[in-house]
């Protein structure tokens, strides 16, 4: 039976490819859902500020009537202007393991790319780096994060057998919180405190938006991660989208501070309690009861596990030991919590800087994702 490809374009068909994922990865341990609202505003013009500079279009796959795969296909011309490329990306990419389902998914995105003048296809990669990307090759028997990608094994001979090859890797690592700051990483936080005269400060939640911390703090990631992988900075529209999103949701006991002496801002590291069991709890939904397991994680009986979701330091500081000061900070407030674990993000394979960091934490590199190329 012929595979039916059909462009998203009513509401309901909308809510077929959100839910499409839940379907498919229903009853897997591994798997954590997204929101459905979170979602919907994602892949809405009107909410999502990265259609300030992209363009997409949403496909469902159809085999004996029944929906069996979906994709996302994306041009992000700030980013394609930044690296001078010229790049279709597929995202949010979800199909049964059936081979003429991968390869119509991904024929009609590089048509889609073809037909707006790119010369390869990318991904799986979102909108921009605040979206999820890279597709899981290895820790299929590891919890997923509500930031983070979760597919089935067969994905990746999918792809290989389409002809797609390795664009970058990332790698995430399980840390373990310990019981005591090693002297000798004491001792160095205390000499680089001393020797770059930096301070550490906790935010209060007035300073956010008294003192312009929210702005403050991505212009900092702008900054920090420029070179990094397909990174397009992000516009003020976005800035500020993620101000209101993000900011009030996070517990300031576990955000770290570095400024210098005149008080400019030169490092931040930004972590909360893991939401991945309360966001399976949920199942995708606020209502009824999905606020109440996530309020639960985050602000009553917080989880075992925290997830070390953003590190960024200036860039004339990042080769002298300032990440340190950030952990310095935050491991008394781990143990003072009860966290036993962390997990870092993604993080490329190659940035041996950032992954120089976990060091104190005896990491455990746990899973590995993949970003895949094809020239059209």
């Amino acid at each position: 039976m012929a595979i039916i490809i059909k462009k998203v374009s009513s509401k309901k068909e909308l809510k077929t490819f959100i839910r499409f994922n839940y379907e498919l990865y229903k009853g897997n341990p591994y798997s954590v859902p997204d929101l459905y609202d979170d979602m919907l505003n994602t892949f809405n013009p009107k909410k999502n500020a990265a259609f300030e500079f992209c363009e997409a279009d949403y496909f469902l796959a159809y085999k004996n009537d029944r929906v069996v795969g979906r994709v996302a296909a994306i041009i992000n011309h700030r980013a394609n202007d930044t690296w001078q490329k010229k790049e279709v990306r597929f995202g949010w990419i979800d199909f049964i393991d059936d081979e003429e389902v991968s390869e119509a998914l991904l024929d009609t995105v590089a048509q889609w790319g073809k037909e707006r003048g790119m010369k390869s296809i990318v991904g799986p990669l979102g909108f921009t780096d605040m979206d999820a990307e890279g597709m899981l090759i290895d820790g299929f028997d590891q919890l997923g994060t509500m930031s983070t990608i979760y597919n089935y094994p067969y994905y990746q001979k999918h792809m290989e057998k389409l002809g797609f090859e390795k664009d970058a890797d990332w790698v995430e690592f399980k840390m373990k919180v310990p019981e005591a700051i090693p002297e000798k990483f004491v001792r160095i936080s205390e000499i680089i405190l001393q020797k770059y005269k930096l301070k550490i400060k906790k935010l209060k939640r007035k300073e956010i938006k008294e003192k312009n911390y929210g702005q403050r703090i991505f212009d900092l990631i702008n900054e920090a991660y420029a070179p990094l992988y397909g990174y397009s900075k992000m516009t003020q529209g976005q800035i500020d989208q993620y101000i209101k999103m993000y900011l009030p949701l996070i517990d300031l006991r576990m955000v770290s501070i570095i400024e210098d002496e005149e008080g400019n801002l030169i490092a931040v590291g930004i972590s909360m309690p893991s939401l991945s069991e309360a966001l399976q709890k949920a199942k995708g939904k606020m209502l009824p009861f999905g606020w109440y397991h996530l309020l639960k994680a985050l602000f009553i009986k917080k989880p075992k596990i925290l997830d070390l979701l953003l590190v960024g330091v200036k860039p004339e500081y990042q080769s002298k030991g300032v990440n340190a000061l950030l952990f310095y900070d935050l491991i008394p407030v781990y143990q003072q919590l009860g966290f036993e674990y962390g997990e870092s993000n993604p993080e490329l394979e190659d940035n041996k800087k950032v992954q120089s960091q976990w060091s104190v934490f005896n990491p455990e590199q746990h899973k590995r994702r993949r970003a895949y190329r094809k020239m059209l």
